[in-house]
């Protein structure tokens, strides 16, 4: 398992044995007879909470790993994403909430304990904010604890746990094993992984020096931060896997439990969706006389009558507060739905009203250019009375949305949406007031959030979950929408409209597998190669500040450059430094920022906002917003900033720009993916202009590596519990 050592001995391990396997096998399966908490291996019936709103990075890289180049698998010291939330503290109860500031004699007590062991004092607050007023205590109880902190890798806490305990602190210790096997699982999340192979993580163990990973497997399952789940294998990996011809093969798996129980929700509810809709019926003129005021009408009846008559006013004005009542989901029936369909601009918008019509969960794939087609959608759904609603990863892409569909349908972003800050509104029963949602950027949600979108909606709902396949998948740990069209759980639609242009014709070769030359009368595509990567920054800089303005007329403001990582001689770190140096010169007296800088904003892990310094003082920094909106960051988040002529291509999902430069280091080979290509060059709408000194790696990896690989449960619990339909 690559990335799970770093911080290892450089020496590599020997994988652990069959035997071994087996003996940590059979102690999971007594673990779960005595011990198994009530629900761990079902599906869950609780959804997890949001993702924690830390300025936490994107993963770069699933496979690379820390230091390794541009795509290092997380920043350096002071940049560490936080620990996925669904990582539980080490003691059986969490610390309940702060709501106010840590005492300061709390925060002494907690840098005395640091200190004492050898510590960095700064990382008290972290502490306490993970761990309470009690944090002091808990590091002196159990100094393996601090490996939950930001930055500490298991070398630091070893240290740390030596500086305490002295001799007690052994290498077998049951608090070391169970925080290593967690942290294994954490850095796994980090590369997109909802969990992992029982072997894998033994064998992270072996490297991390763990003299008997079986047991420290045993503790961390019985203390029940880590889930086991037994996973019956089929196709290719069972007949590599071989077996007993009377059972099936299996493989065991490992997960953080708020993982675990985030994607068994996610499962349910999906599953609970479908087995709750009821499509409308068409009805005669007849029927639709003002019923009998004491009998109420059924839902498919004042569904069909809303539709055709008044659905659409107390369809889009019903439960638009929050709290209010929501009225009866109007659904028409097959006649009006077919209608709609006729009326559709094009063949593929067409399937996609066909198959919302019948079914509760749709997937439709498409690039750019088939956004069209949930925009005809919305617009239908909105002319048959549905509450319809439509949903963005990012603002740009709700403007850019907003402008296909229909002026009178509602569109928002997630966070809008979730949030209550725009929207629908929810019901009495807490669920969100609509009858359709589409969610655009579907491959952008990982389990957790995807799980809270899904326990946002009533039974009956209709849901289309819409996105580019070939693109990066979420920033979280998950594939969701890449699991469920390998599920075929549901209808999925594939739009047959292309992306049109140079652009477009370059992005399709590469999501096929192949990097071809295309025609580029205009110059909307230029390929250019550098020696090394101090070269690929110069010419990365000069297309941003001269060429592209010149020859194009597309302003520097509009040009974005994209680079595989932030550290390393071609990273975001070293693009922004050159292209600040030309652009706005300056000393940083406003916490490293001067008034016109490009910054980016990161409020949320694999949520990017651009903005741009207007000034600073005290109070923080000024900002103006594309929109033209302003925000004032004070310097307590000011840490969620970043210089924003330069970013990762996690970074640039959900938005495009004018023109694109993409910068591809020498070494970047480990980094790159076909996903990671067909992403970043999809960036520029009117413009792409490609730096690589990779030779021929890129070509490679457009060739042979689809994507990094996920280890996730979804699809088998669908398959599971589940009838997939043909």
């Amino acid at each position: 398992m690559s990335g799970t050592g770093n911080g290892a001995p450089e020496e590599a391990a020997a994988a652990p044995d069959k035997a071994a396997i087996a003996d940590i096998v059979a102690r999971i399966r007594r673990i779960e007879q005595q011990e198994a908490k009530p629900g761990a291996h079902r599906l869950g019936p609780s959804a997890p909470k949001a993702a924690d709103p830390a300025g936490a990075e994107p993963v770069e890289s699933e496979s690379a790993p820390e230091g390794s180049g541009p795509g290092g698998a997380r920043p350096d010291a002071g940049e560490v994403p936080t620990a996925p939330p669904a990582a539980a503290p080490a003691t059986p109860a969490a610390p309940p909430m702060r709501t106010a500031a840590p005492s300061e004699d709390v925060l002494q007590e907690t840098v005395e304990v640091l200190t004492a062991g050898g510590a960095p004092a700064d990382l008290a607050a972290a502490a306490v904010a993970a761990f309470g007023d009690g944090a002091a205590e808990r590091l002196r109880t159990d100094p393996w604890a601090v490996l939950g902190l930001p930055g500490v890798r298991p070398e630091h806490a070893d240290h740390f746990a030596r500086g305490l305990l002295g001799a007690e602190a052994g290498p077998d210790d049951a608090r070391r094993a169970q925080a290593l096997v967690v942290w294994l699982l954490e850095q796994a999340a980090l590369r997109g992984h909802s969990a992992q192979e029982l072997s894998e993580v033994a064998a992270g163990l072996e490297r991390l020096r763990m003299p008997e990973p079986a047991a420290a497997v045993q503790h961390a399952v019985a203390d029940g931060r880590v889930l086991p789940f037994q996973e019956e294998l089929s196709g290719p990996e069972a007949q590599t896997a071989g077996g007993d011809e009377d059972e099936p093969p299996t493989r065991t798996l490992l997960a953080l439990e708020g993982l675990a129980m985030a994607e068994d929700s996610l499962a349910e509810k999906l599953l609970q969706l479908m087995a709750t809709f009821v499509p409308g019926e068409d009805v005669d003129e007849q029927d639709t006389e003002e019923p009998d005021t004491e009998e109420p009408s059924t839902e498919a009846e004042s569904g069909t009558e809303s539709g055709t008559e008044s659905g659409t006013e107390s369809g889009t004005e019903s439960g638009t507060e929050s709290g209010t009542e929501a009225e009866a989901p109007a659904f028409a029936g097959p006649a009006a739905w077919a209608a709609a369909a006729e009326a559709a601009p094009s063949s593929s918008a067409t399937a996609l009203i066909r198959a919302v019509a019948e079914s509760a969960l749709v997937l439709h794939t498409g690039g750019e250019a088939a956004r069209a087609e949930p925009a005809a959608l919305l617009a239908a759904a909105t002319g048959l009375g549905l509450r319809a609603w439509g949903a963005t990863w990012t603002d740009q892409g709700r403007d850019s949305f907003d402008a296909l569909a229909a002026a009178e349908t509602p569109v928002v972003t997630l966070a809008e949406l979730l949030s209550g800050t725009a929207g629908p509104g929810r019901a009495a029963d807490g669920t969100l007031a609509l009858d359709l949602l589409v969610v655009l950027d579907a491959p952008l949600l990982d389990v957790e959030l995807a799980a809270t979108v899904l326990e946002s909606l009533a039974d009956g709902t209709r849901l289309v979950l819409s996105g580019d396949p070939g693109q990066l998948w979420s920033a979280g740990p998950g594939r969701f929408f890449a699991d469920l069209l390998a599920a075929k759980a549901c209808p999925a639609v594939a739009s047959r409209t292309p992306d049109f242009g140079p652009i477009g014709e370059l992005v399709s070769g590469v999501g096929v597998g192949e990097l071809q030359p295309v025609e580029a009368p205009e110059k909307e595509v230029v390929i250019l190669t550098a020696k090394d990567s101090g070269e690929a920054v110069h010419r990365a800089v000069q297309l941003l500040t001269d060429s592209i303005p010149r020859a194009l007329g597309i302003p520097a403001e509009q040009v974005v450059l994209l680079t595989p990582g932030h550290g390393g001689p071609a990273g975001t770190r070293a693009l922004n430094a050159a292209a600040k140096a030309r652009l706005n010169p300056g000393p940083g007296r406003f916490g490293g920022f001067d008034p016109g800088d490009r910054v980016v904003e990161s409020p949320a892990p694999g949520i990017t906002r651009p903005a741009r310094v207007l000034d600073g003082d005290a109070t923080g920094l000024h900002l103006e917003y594309p929109d033209g909106s302003r925000r004032t960051v004070p310097p307590a988040e000011a840490g969620r900033l970043r210089h924003g002529w330069a970013l990762t291509v996690h970074q640039a999902l959900g938005r495009r720009w004018p023109a694109a430069v993409v910068v591809v280091p020498e070494d970047a080979g480990p980094a790159l993916s076909r996903q990671w290509v067909y992403t970043a060059f999809g960036r520029g709408e009117r413009h792409l202009s490609v730096v690589h000194a990779a030779g021929p790696a890129l070509a490679q990896a457009v060739a042979e590596r689809p994507a990094q690989p996920r280890t996730t449960r979804l699809r088998a619990l669908l398959a599971e519990n589940a009838v997939v339909e043909d």
